[in-house]
């Protein structure tokens, strides 16, 4: 992971607990009688966390929650239910409730906001904190804002006095963000309307306004006028809105040292592989529609989030294991084993072994729309609907441990090495003590792509597979398959 220095520095600091590290936190929520939702405990377990779905699923409602569970403190503003929830000549919300879990200093707490019949209660009893609620799903473009247009067509100055300038550190976050460097920037008013903020920004001594920016110019410069609080709690819909990736990563990688030297909690929600890849498995949540209801599932893999919003692929069988060492895995048993059914299926790495036993749960009640079957690692625990890949043992030591007897077989032929290269970089890896280094390090031994190094050793060790062990994991895909 780019992000991997600064993502561990903010763990570390998140687990400490309490004084010095988020003295304030939200540890959960819970939704009935809203959108779909019905009382899945949402866990809040990381200070960053991405909510990912499919449009209509949920994620904003889930925002929207967070964002009532607090009344203003030192100045901040209050979000109530009713702003977000409101009845209309359509929607008449009755028997709801948003119930969550806080925690101040290591006192953990629960309340609960309720609305009955006609009127929210437990507003009093909230709990205070600053809350900052951030929507840039619905940012538009500046000249297309209401009011806005108005101000561009009328002669008009800016009015100094009221100019709120970016210091030297938000000018630094937003070159750093946007990859290029800014003189500066500020949010400024015109004479003609005292209410509208119009971002101006300054690069290589030239100045253009909101209504002269692209659009991801002016989404990252309104976001870092915002004032993350102290010990608050931020949350930011649709964060990936108008940026390209290497902006997406950067501007997460922003926010993550933000967060650890201001130690607000982040709830955010995307649809961006890019997000989710710089964060850790447990800032990762998915929620799931199947059936008719929602399923909330924590640590899932980037792949596994755009393999559910994406319908570009239309395999008979989903396939999920743990990682893509397991995927490998995976596809040489089917190529040796089963080839009429490999093209039939699609493996997808789905991220922690609590996934899979959460797709196991789904599998063993029949819940997904198509043939499924779900693969844990050998030295995973047996779980409901799930099947354990061959060996014991995580595929990494199966494979290498099975082909180090034979000199690592005919891996050399697949990579075009010298056998004793193969052997020597293959044995010194596995000196390492973390498993998951060892194909790494060998490729580099080897100076060769670590995939590459890894597909040659599935297939000798998948040559060697025996019948019966083969049968295992084919026979349960043959049987789900039409």
């Amino acid at each position: 992971m780019a992000a991997e220095d600064e993502i561990r520095r903010l763990s570390k600091k998140w687990a400490a607990g309490g004084s010095p590290g988020w003295p304030r936190r939200l540890e959960w929520l819970d939704v009935k009688g809203l959108r779909g939702w019905t009382g899945q405990r949402i866990p809040l377990r990381f200070p960053i966390v991405a909510i990912v779905g499919e449009n209509g699923s949920g994620k904003s409602t889930l925002l929207q929650a967070a964002a009532c569970a607090y009344q203003a403190e030192e100045g901040g503003r209050t979000w109530f239910p009713s702003e977000f929830f409101p009845d209309t000549a359509w929607d008449h919300a009755q028997s709801v409730s948003i119930e969550y879990g806080y925690s101040v200093t290591g006192a953990h707490s629960e309340g609960s906001l309720r609305k009955k019949t006609n009127r929210w209660l437990g507003h009093v009893d909230r709990p205070k904190r600053r809350v900052e609620y951030i929507d840039l799903n619905r940012l538009q473009p500046v000249a297309a804002r209401v009011g806005y247009a108005r101000i561009a067509k009328i002669r008009h100055q800016e009015v100094i006095e009221s100019a709120k300038n970016f210091d030297e550190r938000q000018v630094h976050r937003l070159s750093h963000v946007m990859g290029r460097p800014y003189d500066s920037a500020r949010m400024a008013l015109s004479s003609i309307d005292t209410d509208r903020k119009i971002p101006v920004i300054s690069r290589n001594n030239n100045e253009y306004s909101g209504y002269h920016q692209g659009s991801g110019e002016t989404t990252v410069t309104e976001l870092l006028q915002v004032d993350l609080p102290k010990y608050g709690l931020v949350l930011i819909d649709e964060i990936e809105s108008s940026l390209h990736p290497r902006a997406q990563r950067r501007l997460i990688r922003d926010l993550a040292e933000e967060c650890r030297q201001r130690e607000f909690q982040l709830i955010l929600t995307t649809h961006s592989p890019y997000v989710l890849d710089e964060l850790p498995p447990e800032a990762r949540m998915y929620i799931l529609e199947i059936g008719g209801g929602k399923s909330v599932v924590s640590g899932v893999s980037p792949q596994f989030a755009m393999t559910k919003m994406d319908d570009d692929v239309y395999p008979e069988c989903d396939l999920y294991v743990e990682d893509a060492a397991a995927k490998g895995m995976l596809e040489e048993i089917l190529a040796f084993h089963g080839k009429e059914i490999f093209s039939r299926c699609a493996i997808v790495p789905f991220g922690t072994a609590n996934v899979g036993h959460a797709l196991g749960q789904m599998v063993a009640q029949d819940r997904f729309p198509r043939p499924s079957r779900v693969f844990l690692d050998g030295d995973g625990a047996v779980a409901d609907g799930c099947i354990l890949l061959p060996g014991g043992d995580a595929p990494e030591r199966v494979i290498f441990k099975t082909l180090k007897p034979l000199k690592f077989a005919e891996t050399w032929s697949h990579i075009a090495r010298d056998v004793d290269l193969v052997q020597d970089a293959c044995t010194t890896a596995m000196t390492l003590a973390d498993h998951h280094e060892w194909v790494r390090a060998a490729a580099v031994k080897l100076m060769c792509n670590s995939d590459t190094l890894w597909h040659a050793m599935c297939i000798e060790w998948a040559k060697r597979l025996s019948i019966d062990d083969a049968a295992k994991i084919v026979n349960p895909i043959r049987d789900a398959l039409p």
